[in-house]
């Protein structure tokens, strides 16, 4: 593969990743927010300060790391890549599977399923069959499930947490940096005209504060939240009915349980 057709294949892949509501509405609050700014005569040049972004953008993110762990910083850029790609899940199909596992297991055996590992590329799914397969007790198979599902809630919850608290904080470095910027103003001018421009660029820090929390930060705290309420049910769904199946359920009752995980409207009719 060529460097122009890998980095074109590379941005194939990122397209189809794309989860565009959240661009679409990126897109969209800052487009008004500056279609509104410039047609009161503002000029763009005059809210990209150095000083104000650097107290607001620097304060902030290092105030956050206090709160947290450095793995937990490591992984901001994948929190990112979640919250600007969606993943697509098909609960449809994965109760047709589960289904068609659960009419084999019936016809030939749990071990019956072995041969159907291969097929299973979702590592949740692959380790609920394969304990289902090595034998595993009703009760036992449920808690090991449950607890995989907890460890992964939490490792969702510290991004969630993360970009939350940095919307907490953008404000109030806004705020900070504003009094900051009076100060010196306040302090250092005797001009009358020139004070009332530097108050003015005093405020920008606010600006960018409030901007960056409301239009940020706490949206993408957000729509990892989204996100995670999304994995967390695809997951149950594949448990429950992992655990239906060895608890020797009617495959058409476990496809009928199943299928209360999806709104009425996406189901697809039974065959």
């Amino acid at each position: 593969m060529s460097g122009t057709s890998g980095y074109g294949y590379i941005l194939n892949c990122v397209w189809k990743q794309m989860d565009f509501a959240t661009l679409i509405g990126l897109i969209l609050s800052l487009g008004a927010i500056v279609g509104a700014f410039t047609l009161e005569g503002g000029e763009l040049d005059s809210v990209f300060l150095l000083a104000p972004m650097l107290i607001v953008i620097g304060g902030t993110m290092g105030a956050t790391i206090v709160t947290t762990s450095m793995s937990t910083v490591r992984q901001v850029p994948s929190y990112l890549r979640l919250a600007f790609s969606g993943t697509k899940y098909a609960p449809n199909d994965i109760i047709n599977e589960i289904f068609r596992l659960a009419e084999k297991a019936r016809r030939e055996g749990i071990l019956g399923l072995e041969a159907d590992l291969k097929r299973i590329k979702q590592p949740f799914f692959r380790k609920a069959v394969q304990l289902l397969i090595d034998g595993t007790e009703v009760t036992v198979l449920r808690e090991i499930l449950e607890t995989e599902i907890a460890y992964i809630e939490e490792r969702h919850k510290r991004g969630i947490v993360f970009f939350q608290k940095a919307g907490g904080f953008a404000p109030t470095l806004g705020i900070l940096g504003t009094v900051l910027g009076l100060v010196q103003t306040l302090g250092n001018t005797d001009d009358a005209a020139r004070m009332a421009h530097a108050i003015a660029s005093a405020f920008i820090a606010t600006l960018w504060g409030v901007g960056l929390a409301n239009l940020f930060f706490l949206p993408v705290s957000d729509k990892l939240r989204l996100n995670h309420d999304q994995e967390v049910a695809h997951l149950e769904l594949i448990m429950e009915g992992v655990v239906a199946i060895q608890s020797g359920d009617n495959p058409r009752s476990i496809r009928s349980r199943l299928a209360s995980f999806i709104a009425p409207s996406d189901r697809r009719h039974e065959v």
